[in-house]
Order: structure tokens, then C-alpha cells, then sequence
């Protein structure tokens, strides 16, 4: 029996026997891609031979594509995985070293070669917050109890606070230098913004009461610094890596560096002579791409203060972020800025194209596709060496001469 069906244009019509359908198609990469090969409904002409045998040319040639396209596919999913299986066996292989050799070893050991290159590759993630704590060292002796002296007092704090302040009783308080513990308040509204993708941190998730503890005991411990917009990301990846108690001990003595004391104290002079000696390595590993900002006079402070004040945590992906703060806890600050040069490194070919605006709005918000090895390959990359000074040495010469760093580098920060 003939049957009738509907066409894609909505007619019927009585489909040809089966011996003149197309036979034995092994692949079709859509359903509508073999519709080339269908005869027209029988009210409209019949192709031509040499019309079909175009169609049927066409056809091939898209199943080929189709076919290729998946075996790059393929091929590509393979050498993900591979890749995966190796970083996975070398991340156990370098936990074994770091908990048998390195660790139980640690002051003999750290300053080593062996370590030091083992270091730059990544810290092990089940190591990561002992070798953090171990590097960033405890200078201020702070011990778990003081934690909880401290802690309690912020929740004192915040039970006052929601009792007889209004909001803007808080803003008038948090502007005041002489009660800076007053930020506490600010630090609510902060940590909704930290992580926003993991949903961790937020009201109701698993980290947002120890986030806020944390924060709220440093703001009582350091009134003199408060809350700084910024802190809660640094907080937030400590607190991923540590206990509560020894991640405050981190975050204390963290900020406690000098390059974050400066940053997070808002201290002027300091920031200037950061982001000139930042400068000075700048023209020297990038002097193009130097030129080219100079030309817009597109200073560093307009993308370095975000980056620093972070950590880089809130400016690359989480676990990026952490394998620069690897090597920022074995090298100190110098390995902030190279970091940056890195970052500027990486898209060198792209900032050479944009005006301020596209430069400032790039380097803002930087893509979600950077890789670690492309990010660490362009770190390697930077000489932190300027007519043979390296960091500390061009750092301190700046510091002799206050005048002339605040003369001449980045305007826009002393406006």
C-alpha cells in the first residue's frame, strides 16, 4: 500500500518505493543535513540527474566534515584526559615528597633548589595550607585563644550594633579614623560578594559565618587598619586551605607584610613607590606595551590596587589564584608585581590594540580562558632584574628619594 505523509512545506504526498530512497547511510551528523538527498514531492519537478549527483556530492562532503569533527573532538577529550591523569599522578607523586621529606624538614629544605622548583609547579592542594602557614610564619605570635578573645569581642560588637545603630549611624561611625571597628557592619555586605559562583560564602552557605568570624575578629584585633574592601577574598581562600583559627593566624600576619600593610592602610607615599618600581621592571621586560600605556598615560594603579588587594583571587580563577599564591608565599611581594607583568605579558598582543578605556575594562575583568601554564609560562618569562638590581634593591633605592617617586609616577592615584 502507498502511504501518504506530510512534506516539511505541509503537502502530502506519495513517497517513491524504497528502492529509489537513498540505502545504507551509515552516518548522518543531523536529520536535516540528509534531506539534500530526498526526492521533491511529486508535484514539483524531479531534480535532475546531474542535480542529484551535486546533492549527493554535498552530502558526502558534509558527512566527511561531520566525521572529522568528531574525530577532533575525539582526540581532543583524549588529550584532556591524559592531561588530567598526569597532573593528578605528579600533584600525588609531589604530596608524598612534601609530607615525607619537605615538611618534617622544613627549615633545612625550603630554601633549597629541589623545593624551590617543586614549589613553582603548584603546592599539592592537601599540603597547600601547611606550607602557606609555614611560609607567611607567625610574627605577631598569635595564638588560637587570642583568636577567640578577638572574636568574641567582634560578636559583642555586633550584638551592640543591631541593637541601637541604624544603618547610617554605622556609616557615620566607619568614616571615623578614631573607631574603626565600626567596619564590622561593612563586612556583611561584603561577603555576598565574595565567590558569588560558589555560593559558599553567601547568607545560608557552609562558609559565610566563618568568613564573617574571621573578618570580624581581625577588625577587632587591627582598629587601627578596620575592614578593607578586598580582605573578605583573601580570607575566603585562607579559610579554604586552613582551620579557623590558623587561618586567621595567616590572614593577621599577611596582612601584617609591607605591601599589604601600605595597600590595605591606604598609605600614599608607600603605593607610589610600589607601583614605580613596578614601572621600572615594566619598560624593562615590556617596553612596547610600556610606550603604548604611556602614550594614554594609563598608570598602574588603575589595574595593579585591584590586583593586589586581592591577592589576584578575585581577578583569575580560584585555582589559578591559588598557585600564584604559592609562589607569592615562597618569593613575597616581588612575585605579586611579576605576576602582573606576567598577566601583561600574556596579552601583550591584544593591550597593543586598545585605547584607555578597552585597556582599563580588559585588564579589569581579564578572560575566564586563562590557563596556568599559558600565565605561568609568561611569568617565567619576566626578568625581575633592572641594570643589576632586582627588586628589593630598585624597592629601596626608590624609598631614598620620597620626592622624586611622588613627582613623577602615577597621577592618578594622588588626585
Amino acid at each position: 500500500k502507498d502511504i501518504i505523509i506530510f512534506s516539511r512545506t505541509g503537502r502530502m504526498y506519495k513517497p517513491p518505493p524504497p528502492s529509489a530512497r537513498r540505502k545504507n547511510i551509515e552516518f548522518e551528523p543531523l536529520s536535516t543535513t540528509a534531506l539534500i538527498l530526498e526526492d521533491r514531492p511529486a508535484n514539483l519537478p524531479a531534480k535532475s540527474v546531474e542535480e542529484a549527483l551535486r546533492h549527493r556530492q554535498e552530502y558526502d562532503e558534509m558527512v566527511a566534515e561531520a566525521k572529522k569533527r568528531e574525530i577532533k573532538e575525539a582526540h581532543k577529550r583524549k588529550k584532556i584526559m591524559r592531561e588530567r591523569f598526569k597532573q593528578e599522578d605528579n600533584i600525588a607523586s609531589a604530596m608524598v615528597i612534601w609530607v615525607n621529606e619537605i615538611l618534617p624538614n622544613w627549615e633545612g629544605m625550603r630554601a633549597t633548589r629541589r623545593v624551590r622548583e617543586l614549589w613553582w609547579q603548584g603546592l599539592p592542594p592537601s599540603v597547600r595550607g601547611k606550607v602557606w602557614s609555614l611560609a607567611v610564619g607567625n610574627e605577631l605570635n598569635i595564638t588560637p585563644e587570642l583568636y577567640e578573645i578577638f572574636l568574641s569581642r567582634a560578636k559583642e560588637r555586633w550584638k551592640s550594633f543591631s541593637e541601637t545603630n541604624s544603618e547610617n549611624d554605622v556609616e557615620d561611625v566607619s568614616a571615623s579614623v578614631a573607631d574603626r571597628e565600626a567596619s564590622l557592619e561593612l563586612i556583611k555586605l561584603d561577603i555576598s560578594r565574595t565567590f558569588p559562583s560558589l555560593y559558599i560564602f553567601q547568607k545560608g552557605g557552609p562558609y559565610h559565618d566563618l568568613l564573617h568570624s574571621v573578618l570580624g575578629a581581625y577588625t577587632c584585633y587591627r582598629p587601627d587598619v578596620g575592614y578593607v574592601q578586598g580582605m573578605s577574598f583573601i580570607a575566603a581562600v585562607l579559610i579554604l586551605n586552613l582551620e579557623e583559627a590558623d587561618a586567621f593566624i595567616a590572614f593577621a600576619n599577611l596582612l601584617n607584610k609591607p605591601c599589604q600593610l601600605a595597600f590595605f592602610r591606604v598609605d600614599h607615599s608607600m603605593m607610589l613607590k610600589y607601583f614605580a618600581a613596578f614601572e621600572v621592571f615594566f619598560e624593562e621586560n615590556l617596553p612596547k606595551l610600556f610606550l603604548h600605556f604611556k602614550s594614554y598615560s594609563l598608570t598602574p594603579d588603575i589595574y595593579l590596587i585591584d590586583w593586589i588587594f586581592t591577592l589576584y583571587s578575585k581577578s583569575l580563577p580560584l585555582d589559578l589564584a591559588c598557585r600564584v599564591w604559592d609562589v607569592f608565599c615562597r618569593d613575597g611581594e616581588e612575585f605579586l608585581f611579576r605576576t602582573g607583568l606576567g598577566i601583561l605579558r600574556l596579552y601583550e598582543d591584544i593591550l597593543l590594540q586598545m585605547d584607555f578605556i578597552h585597556i582599563a575594562q580588559f585588564l579589569t575583568k581579564l578572560p575566564e580562558d586563562i590557563t596556568s601554564e599559558k600565565l605561568f609560562s609568561c611569568i617565567a618569562a619576566i626578568q625581575m632584574q633592572n641594570s643589576n638590581k632586582k627588586w628589593a634593591q630598585v624597592f629601596a633605592s626608590l624609598m631614598k628619594d620620597n620626592k622624586e617617586g611622588d613627582k613623577n609616577h602615577s597621577p592618578a592615584l594622588k588626585s
